[in-house]
């Protein structure tokens, strides 16, 4: 049986995840407030921001931007979006 919480970013009780992802506090912090869906979209994210703004992880200002947007992503607050993303249409000219 899956376990649940109370999801931070959707507000409403869904899959949490299996473990804590980060260590110390702050993981744990998502562990217990932050659903399965709402970290796989966050990685997803987190993906395109490195890809699209060149970020090197050894840089520690590209890590604690990429903290600090993940604290905005997972609270429903106002994050970046990478620039040069379009979304994948349903359009399939065949």
């Amino acid at each position: 049986m899956s376990r649940t919480v109370f999801c931070r970013k959707y507000q409403k009780e869904m899959d949490g995840l299996d473990f804590p992802p980060l260590p110390g506090a702050m993981g744990q912090d998502i562990f217990e407030n932050v659903s399965k869906q709402a970290w796989e979209e966050w990685q997803h994210h987190q993906t395109m921001l490195i890809n699209e703004k060149h970020l090197n992880m050894m840089d520690p200002e590209a890590r604690k931007y990429l903290l600090t947007q993940m604290k905005h992503f997972l609270s429903n607050e106002s994050y970046d979006s990478a620039e040069g993303y379009t979304p994948p249409t349903n359009d399939n000219p065949e």
